[in-house]
């Protein structure tokens, strides 16, 4: 039997984590939040760019500034602004109320922590599906790529393509898994 392709093997492994994450109670992710923002407090990440959790993503609590996610009307690189008062964007996602800076705004920082259904040990980032952050991790290069999952997200391996950009580390509410990546 030959093994599924990538983009389907993926496809299961988002169900799969997304009905874990369905199971999770409010109390387990107010718990992983706290536990999250505890571990960031204790790291030297520099200037962060970050996300706006939505749903059962992992929810913490910046201890600064950060330019988060503003979603382009095509699909694409995604824009940036710093964080600030927010306001309702496309797909019912929450984005940050300043002036809107371009993709290349994501060279101004020195850690991006990502929004990802799971993470491998190998730096292996599975997002939702869209390919927003893929393509906008080019502006990022030498920038320190850290994905954020609950512990039970973080597995041994996922399937790739070659379009996913691999992250250095994994942020849970256990604390920071660094990876070996080659190269």
């Amino acid at each position: 039997m030959d093994p599924l392709p990538a983009s389907e093997a993926k496809n299961a492994w988002r169900k799969r984590f997304r009905r874990t994450r369905a199971a999770l109670s409010e109390a387990a992710r107010a718990e992983a939040a706290a536990e999250l923002t505890t571990v960031l407090a204790q790291l030297d990440l520099g200037v962060v760019a970050a996300y706006v959790p939505v749903g059962s993503e992992p929810a913490f609590a910046l201890p600064g500034r950060a330019l988060l996610p503003v979603t382009p009307p095509e699909p694409g690189p995604l824009r940036w602004a710093w964080s600030g008062e927010l306001a309702p964007g496309p797909f019912g996602l929450l984005e940050p109320a300043g002036p809107r800076l371009g993709p290349d705004a994501l060279a101004s920082v020195d850690t991006v922590l990502l929004p990802a259904l799971g993470v491998s040990r190998d730096g292996v980032r599975l997002g939702r599906g869209a390919g927003y952050y893929d393509r906008s991790l080019s502006f990022a290069r030498g920038k320190r790529l850290i994905a954020v999952v609950y512990d039970h997200e973080l597995v041994d391996s996922l399937p790739s393509e070659p379009t996913d950009v691999p992250v250095h580390a994994a942020l849970t509410p256990s604390g920071l898994v660094e990876f070996a990546l080659p190269g």
